[in-house]
């Protein structure tokens, strides 16, 4: 492994030791709560590829899930780190190429399909996009967690740095929020290079619907 690899994976090492030594104590008294551990033992099982290694919380996860810590002083200079290290996670497109065809990215957006233990490790994950948010104008049913995106591209323009943005922001939101509820679908492989850059497309190609 080369130096340039050994870099983002030695800073992760030393913030994950951080994470753990300033971490709250509520979250301490949470881990050595035994009636919390018999419910996280009783409450899942590995199936298919639903593996229990999915409720061991990463650094990032686990600053979040103490808000009282999140929010103290410690907290806050912790959080640009934490930003900082989901940032240097992500990876642009490999082939350049930043916008797919929106069509597919419409069809990603309304799937929730995938990741689950009845699905096979080769099933397409959806982006279930509208969960959260409001895409195109003309849907009827969607969530309020995450904001608007209707026009996203009419009303954002269409600058590299929009594009590079989005791009970011879609890969891995915590780069920017780090406590954001917005799943990090590259850094978890929720989807892939080719689905994200479809979705782009949906909300920056001029021709999607979102941006009639």
């Amino acid at each position: 492994m080369n130096m340039k690899n050994m870099k983002p994976l030695l800073a992760l090492s030393i913030f994950v030791v951080a994470a753990f030594v300033m971490q709250g104590s509520a979250s301490a008294q949470q881990a050595n709560d035994p009636k919390f551990n018999k419910m996280m033992k009783d409450g899942f099982r590995a199936d298919g590829i639903a593996g229990l290694d999915r409720i061991d919380q990463d650094a990032t996860q686990k600053f979040c899930s103490d808000p009282v810590f999140a929010s103290s002083k410690q907290g806050e200079k912790m959080r640009g780190q934490i930003q900082k290290m989901n940032m240097d996670f992500i990876k642009q497109p490999s082939d350049g190429k930043y916008i797919g065809d929106w069509k597919k990215g419409e069809a990603i957006a309304q799937s929730g399909r995938g990741a689950t233990w009845t699905d096979k490790a080769d099933t397409p994950i959806g982006g279930g996009c509208y969960n959260c948010h409001q895409i195109d104008q003309k849907e009827i049913s969607y969530g309020t967690i995450g904001p608007s995106l209707t026009g996203y591209g009419k009303l954002r323009g269409y600058s590299q740095e929009v594009v590079t943005y989005t791009w970011n922001r879609i890969n891995n939101s915590k780069a920017y929020n780090a406590c954001s509820n917005m799943p990090r679908f590259a850094h978890f492989k929720l989807l892939n290079e080719q689905q994200i850059q479809d979705v782009m497309a949906l909300l920056l190609d001029p021709a999607s619907p979102v941006n009639q």
